[in-house]
C-alpha cells in the first residue's frame, strides 16, 4: 500500500480512536516516520509520566516531541534561530532537533535545562493526526527502557501493547525494518552538534 495514498479503511477509524484517547490523557501506539512510538498530550503532565511508568524509565531523560510544521516549532520554542529549519530541508532524512527555550509543553516533558526534541514529522498518518488533533504529540521507542528498540510493529513487546490505550492497526503488517531519527542540538551561534546520526 502506497503510504502516501492510504486505502486502509483502518485510517480513519486508527485516527478517530487517537484522538479520543489523547483528548482523554491516555496513551496510544502508533506509526511515525521512524520506528513505532508511545504518544500522548506532551501539554499533559500526568499523560507524560504514564508513559514513564510504562517503560520503566527515569523522568529524567526527556522524550521528542512531533510536530507537523515550521509553524509549531515556532509555537512551543521561544524564539528559535530560523536557520535550523533550511538547515533539515539539506538534510532530507528524519532528523530531530534539541531546541533551547521549550514553552507551553509539560514540565516533566522538557529537560532540566528548559531544552525539547521536536522532530517536524512528514508522515502521513503523524501529520493528520497532529492538525486534528491541534497540538503536537509525545513520540518515544515502543519498548521497555534499556531494550533494544523495535524495528517492526510484530517487534513491539506485549507489555508495552497491553500498556497502553489504543494501538492503532494502520501499517501493523509493514514488514520493512525502521530506525531513529538523527538527533541534533541546534546551538546559539548557529553551529549543530550532532547527538546521533
Amino acid at each position: 500500500m502506497n503510504q502516501n495514498n492510504p486505502t486502509n479503511e483502518n485510517f480513519d477509524k486508527d485516527i478517530e480512536g487517537c484522538l479520543k484517547v489523547l483528548n482523554e490523557g491516555g496513551l496510544i501506539l502508533y506509526p511515525t516516520d521512524t520506528i513505532w512510538g508511545i504518544g500522548c498530550d506532551p501539554t499533559n503532565a500526568s499523560a507524560v509520566e504514564k508513559i514513564f511508568a510504562l517503560k520503566k524509565r527515569s523522568d529524567k531523560k526527556a522524550m521528542i516531541v512531533l510536530m507537523a510544521d515550521e509553524r509549531d516549532v515556532l509555537q512551543y520554542v521561544a524564539n528559535p534561530d530560523l536557520r535550523v529549519f533550511d538547515y533539515l530541508n539539506q538534510l532530507g532524512k528524519p532528523t530531530t532537533v534539541i531546541y533551547e527555550g521549550a514553552i507551553g509543553l509539560a514540565p516533566n516533558l522538557t529537560a532540566d535545562d528548559a531544552t525539547v526534541a521536536i522532530r517536524i514529522c512528514y508522515d502521513l498518518f503523524c501529520r493528520h493526526l497532529i492538525k486534528r488533533f491541534r497540538k503536537p504529540l509525545v513520540s518515544t521507542s515502543a519498548n521497555i527502557s534499556g531494550m533494544p528498540a523495535s524495528k517492526t510493529f510484530a517487534e513491539i513487546p506485549q507489555e508495552i501493547r497491553k500498556g497502553v490505550d489504543f494501538v492503532v492497526e494502520y501499517r501493523q503488517k509493514d514488514t520493512k525494518a525502521t530506525a531513529a531519527s538523527s538527533i541534533i542540538k541546534w546551538n546559539r551561534d548557529g553551529t549543530v552538534t550532532v547527538i546521533r546520526e
